[in-house]
């Protein structure tokens, strides 16, 4: 019978009349790697032999004495190929003859060994126990688990077993898994495939193991079953499979793709011990997101990941990389799977914002744009130097929140001799250093708007130009735009003018400071009780207009470390009919009034804006408590706003007949379209853009503000729920009764935190009540909140 001896993953044939390689004085070397040659007549490969002391192999420089061994052990494997030609045609079967007589099914009994399929990813060895019904079978496996099995999930019944011990399944599989070498099968493809013939399990084990025993005929079988390159299936029934020799170019072509297949297994497994690395290692001692950079590949894998985890994968094979990374770690192919992988390995932090990278908002400026803007701040020419009207002699305040770095606005007061009003507002004047379709510019078009969250600001222009050169700052001189106003003694408008300036901010407030120095009522700081007692004027004369008061508690959160496992949070809950911000809101709303009355009557092309109300009767919600429950009401009914480029539009929410929005040019990208336009016409120049372009350039700027509305809404509400989940489960919190959602299940309105939220209320609550809540469960990455409420006695 013919055998195999192998040796570091080469083969020799070999048969019981074949004289052992030792007559011919050879011997193995024992090396953990022999080199491996082919021979170009049986495409065969073989090993380095030693003959003596004397080291020996095929190639170039070898002694007449290794090519006469060389000659010799082929002759006698030439030798053998002839004896073992004769006999194996009688074995086995070519393409002519009938396959049938191979594919005899063996009757299922008590005791055989039998391997089947569990599921679609699981083959298992069982030993047949008893029928179960007619068909199905009770196998027992060999995990320890009985269960029942129908026929067609057997793939092999192992033969020449009869009552098999199934305590002995774990050493047969594990004595199987020894004996299995892969490179076995090119020797039998090449034998085959001369005889263009087709072969069982069990010939299989005969050529390969010189037995068709069960042990080697089940690892003839694993070899055939699990093989990819060498052999085909040629026909199955049942139990029975036959397998037939691929074609030599077909065989190249699958070792070429199985070549690189295996590399490919090989690069994840190194990508799979990388993050298990990380994974292990303490939350200071991650590797930065930085080190999976640095390699090409370890980086189109984590970026894989990271695309799974936020839904934007770009292509398919990103997707299936990232499945296969997670499947390797034993993990569901899930996006929150990926998510709480890349946060356990440090590559993201725990409160990663997925919103700001599923939104792809832009953050960081380009190289190229920064050394632009660099650029534009070392010019120090300014082409409406001449026409800036002198104001330094003013009192200016800049009220905003403490955190503010963009400061777009300020504020002057004084009363005249006639007792009237007289208002500024000056606005920061980035015209002075960006043109139309410049590349700082069109930059700003395509972000649209400054991103505000509670980790931080991206700004719409390069934060240096922002902050050194457009912002007004306190102290120093600045270019502006002033928007000056006289009221009559109703709030209406007397008199305006819009010019170019040069202001010195006197103060710098926040809005808690600026409500301090309200009530102090210090004589020293007249300007800002004449700033705020116009604020009132014009809020009385705008509701005699028509105008709705929408002002409610908003929440605002500022996140310190936000990398942090435990970031620290600062939350404020801001009432907006607070003083200082009534004051600054109401003169915002009057510069926005006076613009489109400048451009209306200048006839340029502006951003108008408008909100159509004429279906809302305010009176009906009179018996709502003013605040966040009766606005929660009246903004449910409100009509979307209106923008037209041609001439304004009635307001009918802030009751004026018109209105732009010009105070944040540096944050807003249509604040600056208006700048562009006016600045035009005071220089006496035609306005850079026509209504048509205008309306254009909105409908691209509105889309992008859109999706910044969405991403800072979901941040904010992120870190209020988690700010909630650090307090302690007894705290209570005021919540108001907005609306009924169904049944008792009411939205709410959690005053301490500005957060709107539902909880199941008792009989008897009514919209506008009070009541008291507990927090249940807080999950901000799931954005989930249960409240209940507490029951007073």
């Amino acid at each position: 019978m013919m055998a195999v001896r192998a040796v570091n993953g080469g083969s020799l044939f070999r048969t019981a009349a074949s004289p052992p390689l030792l007559t011919f004085g050879c011997r193995f070397r024992q090396f953990s790697s022999l080199p491996f040659r082919r021979n170009s007549e049986l495409g065969l490969r073989f090993p380095f032999f030693c003959c003596g002391n004397q080291f020996l192999g095929y190639g170039g420089g070898l002694s007449r004495s290794v090519h006469s061994l060389v000659d010799c052990v082929m002759e006698e494997l030439t030798a053998w190929r002839s004896r073992r030609r004769i006999r194996a045609t009688v074995k086995l079967t070519t393409s002519g003859e009938l396959l049938e007589d191979k594919l005899v099914n063996q009757e299922i009994e008590k005791g055989l060994l039998l391997e089947f399929k569990k599921d679609s990813d699981r083959v298992l060895l069982g030993v047949a126990q008893r029928p179960d019904g007619k068909k199905n079978w009770m196998v027992y496996d060999q995990n320890g688990v009985t269960s029942s099995i129908k026929p067609q999930q057997i793939t092999y019944i192992v033969p020449g077993v009869e009552n098999f011990d199934h305590a002995e399944i774990s050493k047969f599989l594990q004595k199987a898994q020894e004996n299995l070498d892969p490179t076995l099968l090119e020797i039998a493809w090449v034998e085959l495939l001369e005889k263009n013939a087709s072969v069982t399990a069990e010939e299989l084990a005969e050529m390969i193991f010189g037995s068709s025993e069960p042990l080697e005929s089940y690892c003839a079988h694993l070899l055939l079953s699990k093989d990819e390159v060498y052999f085909t299936v040629l026909a199955t029934k049942g139990s029975r499979t036959i397998y037939g020799p691929r074609p030599t170019g077909q065989v190249e072509e699958l070792l070429h793709k199985k070549l690189a297949k295996d590399a490919a297994e090989k690069e994840l497994q190194d990508f799979v011990q990388l993050i298990v690395s990380a994974k292990a290692k303490p939350a200071l001692a991650k590797p930065p997101k930085s080190s999976w950079m640095v390699d090409e590949k370890i980086q189109y894998k984590i970026e894989s990941l990271e695309a799974y985890a936020i839904d934007a994968c770009k292509s398919d094979e990103q997707r299936k990389t990232a499945g296969m990374i997670l499947k390797a770690m034993g993990l569901t192919k899930t996006a929150s799977s990926a998510l709480n992988l890349l946060i356990n390995i440090g590559y993201f932090p725990v409160h990663v914002n997925l919103d700001l990278l599923k939104l792809n908002i832009l953050t960081d400026h380009s190289d190229e744009i920064i050394a632009a803007a660099e650029s534009l701040l070392s010019d120090s020419s300014d082409s409406d130097e001449m026409n800036r009207e002198d104001l330094t002699h003013l009192k200016v305040y800049a009220i905003d929140v403490d955190e503010a770095d963009e400061l777009d606005d300020a504020l002057s007061a004084t009363k005249l001799q006639d007792g009237r009003m007289k208002i500024w507002i000056h606005v920061a004047d980035p015209t002075r250093y960006v043109e139309p379709g410049s590349m700082v510019d069109r930059e700003a078009l395509r972000r649209g708007t400054s991103v505000f969250l509670p980790t931080g600001t991206y700004p719409m222009f390069p934060e240096k130009l922002a902050m050194e050169g457009m912002s007004l700052k306190q102290g120093e001189l600045c270019n502006a735009v002033s928007v000056s106003v006289i009221l009559h003694s109703d709030g209406s408008i007397a008199e305006y003018s819009v010019q170019n300036s040069i202001i010195k901010p006197t103060y710098m407030l926040t809005y808690e400071s600026a409500t301090e120095l309200l009530h102090l009522n210090l004589e020293e700081e007249a300007e800002l009780k004449i700033l705020s007692e116009a604020a009132a004027l014009r809020l009385k004369w705008r509701r005699q207009q028509g105008a709705i008061d929408t002002s409610t508690l908003e929440a605002r959160i500022k996140v310190v470390n936000p990398e942090d496992l435990e970031p620290s949070i600062n939350l404020y809950v801001e009432n907006q009919a607070d003083p200082a911000m009534r004051l600054v809101s109401e003169m915002m709303i009057l510069c926005g009034e006076v613009v489109a009355t400048f451009g209306s009557c200048n006839n340029i092309p502006l951003p108008y804006r408008g909100q159509p109300q004429s279906n809302i009767d305010v009176s009906a919600y009179s018996h709502l408590p003013e605040g966040p429950v009766r606005s929660s009401a009246i903004v449910r009914i409100m009509r979307a706003a209106e923008i037209d480029f041609r001439k304004p539009i009635r307001h009918g929410v802030l009751g004026l007949p018109g209105y732009v929005q010009f105070t944040s040019p540096i944050r807003r990208y249509l604040d600056l379209l208006a700048h562009y336009q006016v600045k035009a016409f005071l220089k006496g120049e035609t306005p850079p853009f026509s209504a048509g372009q205008l309306e254009g350039i909105a409908s691209i700027v509105n889309m992008q503000v859109r999706v910044v509305r969405k991403l800072s809404a979901s941040s904010l509400r992120y870190w209020i729920i988690e700010f909630l989940r650090r307090q302690p489960r007894e705290k209570k919190y005021r919540a108001l009764i907005l609306r009924f959602i169904k049944d008792r299940i009411a939205a709410l309105f959690v005053v301490e935190v500005g957060l709107q939220a539902s909880a199941w209320v008792s009989i008897g609550s009514q919209v506008g009540d009070e009541v008291e809540v507990q927090v249940e469960e807080a999950h901000p990455r799931d954005d989930v909140l249960y409240l209940k409420e507490v029951l007073r006695n």
